[in-house]
Formats: C-alpha cells, structure tokens, sequence
C-alpha cells in the first residue's frame, strides 16, 4: 500500500498578517462601561455636614459684643450732649479774701507750730445747678512743697449763682520746724512770700430735683504774701487759682 503524502499549504513568512477587523456596533447604541459590582451595591457616598470652627463663632461673639459697647458709648454720649445743652455747666470759682497768720513759732522741741485765718469766696455760676459740698473737705496752705497748716472746710449747700464766704481757721505742726522757719524769715526779708493754698473738696451735684453721686473738686491757688507776722492780716499780692473735677 502505497503511502498517501499530506500535503501543506505554503505559508509566506515575510507576508503581513491579515488585519482583524473591529467588533460591528449597531447604531443608536454605545459600548457599555464597566462598573465594578462593589461600587453598584454600595452607591454614593452620603455628603458629611460641615462643622463651624471655633475661631468662627469666637469673631461673632467679639463681633457683637463691640457693636453692644459701641451702641452704650453712643447712648451715653447724647445724654451728656443733652444735658450739656440744658444745664450748661460750669466749674464754682474760689478766691482768696485775706489770709491772717494767728500764730508761727518754734517749739521747745524744735518743731514749727502754725495757725493761718484764710478767708475764701465760693462761687457757683450755675444758673440750673446747685452744689453740695459734703463733709471731709481739707484746706492747706504750703511753703516749698511743705504744708504748713490745714483745716477742715464746712458742709453745706451752695445754691444757684451764689455767692458763699467762708472762714477756715488752719493749724499745723512740722517737726523741721528750725530749717523751715530760717527759710520763711530769708524769704520775708525779699517782701514776697510764695505759699500755695490746696483745695480737696468731696461735692454731690444738683440737676434739677436729682442729686448725682460724688465728685471731688480740686485746686490750687498760688498766692503771694508780703508778710508773715502774726495776728496781722497780710497783704496778698498775687492770686492765680486753678481747679478740676475728679470723677
């Protein structure tokens, strides 16, 4: 039996292979994207709700309570522009009548004793304010930044645009009495002896029917004295006051 030969078709090895053509897609219809299954079951996650920082409501908090203090500052300040304008108020004025030395002498110990008569005017401009001085008001009188003596001036009230004298009696004691006294007598041989006279008095003012809390009125007169001989009433040459209210 003769042996059949199987014969090959002959393949060309240098022949470019044969183009695969694409996959057909009907019209109307688009390729189907692939969704992993976990993704399909789970869905979209849900959004979390945004938390308001600290430093946020801290800047309200600051932001209100500066609109509040400036609303108070406002307030405050039309009511004193009101009453301003009602009671149009003015500082009292003070001035020295006659100031007389009673007594100035040395000691046996050494110290200075001194009892000064100041004889003052106090006046209250106010055409709608009265005035209540109130008790633990003090009157000094000073040599070189050294009190000499002082008093306790009255309580009483002060009406409107009134006029109101007072006599202080002053009494003091300072134990550098031989220094201060050498210096007292150089300065009497020029004619002019600077003193200064301090005023401390606690006040309660009247608007109208009400009475406010207390202040303190305070001044300084600078006075200029020719002698300081006693139980004489001494000349004063000069007499420059200043005086504020302290809240």
């Amino acid at each position: 039996m003769a042996d059949h030969q199987k014969i090959h078709p002959a393949v060309d090895l240098e022949a470019p292979p044969t183009p695969t053509a694409p996959p057909m897609v009907s019209h109307g219809h688009r390729p189907s994207s692939t969704i992993p299954q976990e993704m399909k079951e789970k869905g979209p996650e849900p959004k979390q709700p945004e938390k308001r920082s600290s430093s946020s409501t801290c800047c309200t908090c600051i932001c209100w309570a500066l609109s509040i203090l400036l609303l108070v500052l406002i307030i405050i300040g039309a009511t004193a522009g009101i009453l301003y304008l009602i009671f149009r108020p003015k500082l009292p004025s003070y001035s020295v009548n006659s100031l007389k030395i009673s007594d100035l002498r040395l000691n046996l110990d050494m110290s200075l004793y001194a009892k000064f008569d100041v004889k003052i005017t106090a006046e209250n401009p106010n055409k709608k304010i009265g005035i209540y001085y109130e008790q633990g008001g003090r009157l000094s009188v000073w040599y070189s930044n050294t009190r000499l003596c002082e008093g306790a001036l009255p309580k009483f009230y002060q009406g409107h645009q009134n006029k109101t004298v007072l006599i202080v009696a002053l009494t003091g004691q300072n134990q550098y009495g031989s220094a201060l006294m050498n210096a007292l007598q150089q300065q009497q041989q020029t004619g002019s002896i600077p003193l200064d006279l301090k005023v401390n008095a606690p006040v309660a003012i009247e608007l109208g029917t009400l009475k406010l809390r207390k202040v303190r009125i305070l001044g300084k007169c600078l006075l200029v004295v020719d002698s300081l001989t006693a139980n004489n009433f001494n000349s004063i040459k000069a007499d420059n006051c200043r005086f504020r209210l302290k809240l």
